[in-house]
């Protein structure tokens, strides 16, 4: 397949080339097309995407749901096919299918899930987010307070034995964390957040050689006060921490996300926390880990006022970076992309177009709306 007459963003950079050739579901050449010999142009299928921007696709970290399922609820390879599909309609061909506070028996079935899956990145998954239960009940947002525990020595060296290619990446909360557990995943390779946490800014700074960054910047954690500075003043005051954030302006607004993107820059990523309505129409509630859950007017939130997740897709959390938060869509990209790929250390084959790299791309016009994704060297049209 050639893509031809783009604006080629790289996962870095806009690019003055405009044109990209893709063999054996990877990318073989970036070039311009008066470069294409006429063996190339013969052999292969061109797509003309007329001036439109072509980028890496996205990379979404906290996913439960979307397509009208979710995953603490429908555990299973189906499921995970779903949300790649209506993931791809939005851009993002790679995601972390995310469980949140649930029991034992749910998170080995998980590890299961994926462990019997033959090859998962083909459908878009990267493994696991394990969104508590090992969290604060002060913090808990819609996690339900009776499966909130320190999970057992015999739960954390399973979630470790499956590998980082199973779990990339596990929220626990630092001042209920015990440090053996954490050594334990950290070992393994798997990513650790500090998330839905009441910790003060001296527990965060205790256990901060075992953590990687937070979880959904702002929400459900300890806020910056100035004789409290609590998780959001240590993520804001760390210089090697990450944080996802979710750019939907009913989690934060928009100006606290501008005042985080100033200060974490390039620690700062996107992230979508969706749940089973985003990317649906018509759907007006829905049952997030036994709690009920509506969905109007954009935001989904409990009868008694709790954000239960989100129906941002990931090219919308581009466009209100643009739009909202007045990033350069540069900026906005790489939040979408390359930050996203680094974070979870896949960035040697996600999150650039370049050549090797996975022909995982999508392209959108003026107005942000996806017209196109290619997932592995497949390319469908909107």
């Amino acid at each position: 397949m050639i893509i031809k007459n783009a604006i080629i963003f790289d996962g870095e950079k806009f690019i003055d080339k405009n044109t990209v050739l893709i063999e054996d579901k990877t990318i073989k050449k970036i070039l311009n097309e008066n470069e294409l010999s006429q063996k190339e142009i013969s052999d292969n299928e061109i797509i003309d995407i007329q001036g439109m921007v072509l980028s890496p696709g996205f990379i979404d970290l906290q996913l439960n749901g979307c397509g009208g399922v979710l995953f603490n609820d429908d555990t299973s390879e189906n499921a995970l096919k779903i949300m790649n599909e209506t993931n791809k309609k939005f851009g993002c061909t790679s995601f972390l299918p995310t469980l949140i506070t649930s029991p034992d028996n749910k998170i080995l079935n998980a590890l299961e899930v994926l462990k019997n899956i033959d090859n998962p990145e083909k459908i878009g998954v990267l493994g696991l987010h394990i969104e508590g239960p090992y969290i604060s009940v002060e913090k808990k947002g819609i996690h339900r307070p009776e499966y909130i525990r320190i999970l057992s020595d015999e739960i954390i060296q399973k979630i470790a034995d499956s590998g980082k290619e199973i779990t990339r990446l596990i929220t626990i909360a630092p001042e209920k964390a015990k440090i053996e557990h954490l050594k334990t995943l950290r070992k393994a390779g798997i990513k650790i957040n500090m998330g839905h946490s009441n910790a003060t800014y001296d527990q965060c700074l205790e256990k901060k050689e075992y953590y990687d960054g937070g979880t959904h910047l702002y929400n459900a954690m300890s806020p910056l006060e100035s004789r409290n500075p609590g998780l959001v003043g240590f993520l804001f005051n760390d210089n090697e921490l990450s944080a996802g954030i979710i750019v939907d302006g009913f989690h934060s607004e928009f100006s606290a996300v501008e005042i985080a993107k100033k200060i974490m820059k390039n620690r700062l990523y996107l992230i979508t926390d969706a749940v089973s309505p985003a990317g649906t129409t018509g759907m007006k509630e829905f049952m997030f880990e036994g709690n009920r859950v509506l969905y109007q007017n954009g935001k989904c939130i409990s009868p008694e006022g709790t954000l239960g997740g989100s129906a941002l897709v990931m090219i919308d959390g581009v466009k209100n970076l643009v739009q909202k938060v007045n990033q350069p869509l540069e900026e906005a990209l790489r939040m979408a992309t390359s930050y996203p790929a680094k974070f979870i250390s896949v960035e040697e084959r996600y999150g650039y177009i370049k050549e090797g790299f996975i022909a995982d791309l999508t392209y959108f016009d003026d107005n942000f709306k996806i017209k196109g994704t290619i997932s592995k060297g497949n390319l469908q049209t909107y």
